[in-house]
């Protein structure tokens, strides 16, 4: 059964930065390609970067890119997002997942989200 568990989202101040975690468990971590989604309530989860196995090929999503970095280690079946420059337009919650593309959009290959973890970013 995969698992997956996102920490390290708070309140932070517009233009700080934040790093989120997601272990996961219950996966072949090291061969999964593993993504970053986000979700504001009434509204749908939207793809906000993702990464390849290896950590060699990452894509962004447009309203993150130059700010947000994703990264991994397979040692410790951990991804990671670390954010600068936050905006309130940031505030969300934020789940970690394998993905898969299809169409040209990334959605969850595996169709297990962990709980996800509330960033809140104040004006």
């Amino acid at each position: 059964q995969v698992q997956l568990v996102e920490s390290g989202g708070k309140l932070v101040q517009a233009g700080g930065s934040l790093r989120l975690s997601c272990v996961a468990s219950g996966l072949t971590f090291s061969s999964a390609s593993m993504g970053w989604f986000r979700q504001v309530a009434g509204k749908e989860r939207d793809f906000v970067a993702r990464i390849s196995p290896s950590g060699a090929v990452i894509y962004y999503g447009d309203s993150v890119k130059g700010r947000f970095t994703i990264s991994r280690d397979n040692a410790k079946n951990t991804l990671y997002l670390q954010m600068n420059s936050l905006k309130p337009e940031d505030t969300a919650v934020y789940y970690c997942a394998a993905v898969k593309l299809i169409g040209g959009n990334w959605y969850n290959a595996l169709n297990a989200w962990g709980q996800g973890t509330l960033v809140t970013v104040s004006s």
